[in-house]
């Protein structure tokens, strides 16, 4: 049996873990969720779920204050997404309340499977910025991008740093540098969305928030002062690292029936 004291280490330590890996190319959740579920099988998913929301926000929160001292932002562009992706994510969160999301499972395993394989086998994917997109095509992805990712993160929620990096590079053609960047104010409004929906549901059990905020932020400050002073090919090999255990994580769901 763990004790309360240990559980609380436990999941402290998973935050901080969390936070840095996040902080760096996306993918916290693959660590910190699947830890709250299992020291934590006696709340409902949606109280375990909802308690850790506000870790990520604090570690995200603390990452994307690294990388905007750094990196140059477009404001009004990302300040847009921002607010679109934390409509769609409170949308998706209260989805999630409704219906499983199990079905979505076996389609993002295929899609991760595709995303390591190209980038693994593309030696310059997001290495240098590709792209000069003109103003109405880039709104255009940028819309799309908010919406599809923002509500992913609310209904689902694992790897969602990692998905707006890749589309940040795929489709708007930013390099890995900014795309953290850019993926950091973006997740910081789903985030947020979801929080918001919590918060309405009750479903957020501070003295378990608290202090797993606290260990995510610390995280995410170490990751994000790592990836700026490390550049493009140390979060390439990070992001296909993330993008391999993600892949493993929905592999098993898959495979073996996990819901």
């Amino acid at each position: 049996m763990v004790t309360l004291g240990l559980s609380f280490g436990l999941l402290c330590f998973a935050a901080f873990v969390a936070g840095f890996v996040d902080a760096i190319v996306g993918g916290g959740g693959l660590i910190q969720v699947p830890a709250g579920m299992l020291i934590l099988p006696q709340l409902p998913v949606a109280t375990v779920i909802g308690s850790l929301k506000f870790p990520a926000f604090s570690g995200t929160s603390f990452a994307a204050y690294q990388y905007v001292k750094k990196q140059k932002i477009e404001w009004t562009l990302i300040a847009t997404m921002m607010l679109i992706a934390l409509c769609a994510a409170f949308g998706g969160s209260r989805l999630l309340t409704m219906v499983s999301n199990g079905f979505m499972k076996p389609l993002l395993f295929i899609v991760l499977l595709l995303v390591a394989i190209y980038t693994y086998t593309k030696k310059d994917f997001g290495q240098q910025a590709s792209k000069v997109l003109t103003t109405k095509r880039k709104w255009i992805y940028a819309v799309a991008i908010s919406l599809v990712v923002g509500f992913y993160d609310g209904f689902i929620g694992p790897g969602t740093g990692s998905f707006l990096v890749l589309a940040f590079i795929s489709i708007m053609g930013a390099d890995f540098l900014q795309a953290s960047t850019h993926a950091k104010m973006v997740n910081l409004a789903t985030n947020f969305g979801s929080i918001v929906l919590f918060l309405l549901k009750g479903l957020i059990i501070w003295k378990i928030a608290l202090p797993m905020a606290i260990c995510n932020a610390l995280g995410g400050m170490m990751g994000a002062k790592l990836a700026l002073q490390k550049g493009n090919r140390f979060i390439r090999i990070f992001f296909l690292c993330v993008v391999t255990a993600t892949l493993l994580r929905f592999g098993y769901d898959v495979f073996f029936g996990v819901k």
